[in-house]
């Protein structure tokens, strides 16, 4: 989907891509195979052709942090398909919900293997950057609104400022709004039994537990915690083909209304 988009380009937004797809202008090679563009000068053409070189040898060069400022945040999951393999699914506990809590537990799931740190025992600026080490590509259930900021106010500048697909705002939409407990019942997944009914109150409570010397509490909260990773793996190419068929379902109805 990324070699389809437009709106890294300077000044043009949904509408205009949405245009140049319905124009019959697919993708980067189509926009660089033609001399002109209806709407565009020559010159500013000629500023989009190096754009596009540009974004393309970046693309190729594995360089995903690059198109982090050229993507608005909400688009950022159109990098999926070239970097999901090197996605890390990120989740944490805290606990508490307020402004003065703080990370208890992150997970981070990456090619296939969780690592899972914990506050008072492993969980340091240092260990989170080396479990994101090597990532390309942040994948994430709210993490816009909670995670990511949570984690920045307290191991400042530790995660890498990479592309990040937030499948709490890419399921909303594709009509599919809520929690992700309630989207892994959507899309047919089920949580071990000891986890299966665990919510994030739950979860504030087990670390407290923890706290108190319950053991057992503490392997239930990383098992929790860990879940919300592995199930963020299987939902985010679900999601993202949800949301590439409506882009497709745009570019129709714009036809359409023409």
């Amino acid at each position: 989907m990324i070699r389809r988009s437009f709106i890294i380009l300077p000044r043009v937004g949904k509408a205009t891509e949405l245009k140049m797809w319905r124009s019959g202008v697919a993708c980067w090679d189509d926009f660089l195979a033609k001399d002109n563009i209806p709407g565009l000068s020559g010159d500013r053409k000629e500023g989009m052709n190096v754009a596009l070189e540009d974004a393309d040898r970046y693309l190729h060069a594995g360089r995903a942090d690059y198109f982090t400022s050229l993507l608005p945040s909400v688009e950022q999951w159109r990098l999926f398909s070239r970097f999901g393999e090197d996605a890390a699914y990120l989740d944490i506990e805290t606990d508490g919900l307020g402004s003065h809590a703080h990370t208890t537990m992150v997970s981070v799931h990456c090619k296939g293997s969780t690592r899972t740190l914990i506050r008072g025992i492993d969980l340091t600026g240092e260990a989170l950057a080396s479990a994101l080490q090597g990532a390309r590509m942040l994948v994430t259930y709210n993490g816009s609104s909670f995670d990511l900021p949570m984690l920045q106010k307290e191991f400042p500048f530790v995660v890498p400022r990479l592309p990040h697909f937030d499948l709490r705002h890419g399921a909303a939409r594709v009509g599919m709004p809520g929690g992700l407990k309630r989207l892994e019942v959507e899309f047919g997944i089920r949580r071990p039994q000891e986890v299966a009914y665990v919510t994030g109150e739950d979860a504030v409570y087990l670390w407290k537990l923890w706290l108190k010397g319950r053991e057992n509490a503490l392997k239930l909260l990383m098992k929790y915690n860990q879940e919300d990773t592995v199930n963020l793996a299987t939902l985010a190419p679900q999601i993202e083909a949800m949301l590439l068929r409506k882009v497709d379902d745009d570019i129709r109805r714009a036809g359409r209304g023409r």
